[in-house]
């Protein structure tokens, strides 16, 4: 009977509820989409839905990936782990671009100066290998930026060492680098020309264009 009721209490506390919204990336006003949710990576498991919020139960420490598509913008996947549950929960949401694009991959870190992908940066690669598995058939260029202090040359150097650090660890996780393209601007193309860190900070990043869906 122990056993059993232990067995019991585990199963509870196994229960996570996962949810959220689907919203514009630069509105932020909610789309209404086509929601998939689906075990990862075997898919075994999925429902699809229509609506611009998701509620779901997940069991157990199975990863799931939830895709929302909507007429007029890039299809978008998050990917949900288990562990980022506080208390059963998990509250995620998903950003929508319009379609001609770029995708900001917000939480991609470097090292200051250097092109070594800090640790932190991993889920939202894991992500993005996820987006790329579900939809086999889209490419995509990674686009690399720095901000306009030093030397020019440089900053070009440094931009593209870094979309082919983000490429290598794609490729090492199972995505065909013939999928991925990679270019370089250096500090040509700022968000903000102000002179500020914020802004350079802006300026920093690396874009994903969709090339072909």
């Amino acid at each position: 009977m122990t056993l059993l009721l232990a067995a019991l209490c585990s199963a509870v506390f196994s229960q996570i509820t996962v949810s959220g919204k689907v919203k514009q990336a630069v509105t932020g006003k909610g789309v209404f989409s086509k929601i998939t949710y689906k075990s990862y990576p075997t898919g075994s498991l999925s429902e699809t839905f229509n609506d611009s919020t998701f509620s779901f139960t997940i069991f157990g420490s199975s990863k799931y990936v939830v895709t929302a598509e909507a007429q007029g913008h890039i299809k978008s996947t998050i990917l949900v782990l288990p562990t980022d549950a506080r208390n059963g929960i998990i509250s995620r949401d998903i950003e929508l671009t319009p379609n001609g694009k770029t995708i900001r991959l917000n939480h991609l870190i470097f090292d200051m100066g250097r092109a070594v992908i800090k640790p932190e940066s991993y889920q939202e690669l894991d992500q993005l290998v996820a987006f790329l598995k579900i939809n086999s058939k889209v490419e995509i260029q990674l686009e690399g930026h720095t901000d306009n202090q030093g030397n020019a040359n440089l900053n070009l150097k440094l931009s593209q060492d870094r979309v082919e650090a983000v490429k290598k660890y794609l490729v090492k996780e199972g995505i065909s680098k013939n999928r991925i393209q990679t270019k370089a601007f250096g500090g040509t193309q700022p968000i903000s020309t102000e002179n500020t860190e914020q802004a350079r900070s802006l300026n920093r990043r690396v874009e994903m264009r969709i090339l072909k869906e």
